[in-house]
């Protein structure tokens, strides 16, 4: 898993990748990129599925703001990213969401 940003001179925009790895995916054939940049929301595109079998999706995000985030995996095994900029516990499921931080 990891997290790549780049931040656009342009306007206060972070283009951040988000990269589940096929290791830590293991047997899921799709995954699912939720967090409080899209409120959470199961029923979004999913992420794309490389040929080595990593997963991925990149988003932009306002910069100063930290998300939390989590990855669904075949609609149902929720999993953190262990790369993630830092952890906050979720107010909901009592265990510690990831968090970017742009």
């Amino acid at each position: 898993m990891s997290l790549k940003k780049q931040f656009l001179k342009s306007k206060p925009v972070c283009k951040v990748t988000f990269r589940l790895k096929a290791k830590e995916a293991g047997d899921a054939t799709s995954a699912i990129l939720v967090g409080d940049f899209n409120q959470w929301n199961e029923n979004v595109e999913p992420m794309k599925r490389l040929k080595n079998g990593d997963f991925t999706q990149t988003v932009e995000l306002s910069t100063n703001n930290d998300y939390a985030f989590r990855y669904i995996l075949d609609n149902g095994s929720w999993e953190n990213d262990w790369e993630a900029d830092s952890y906050r516990r979720s107010p909901i499921s009592n265990e510690d969401n990831s968090v970017v931080s742009v």
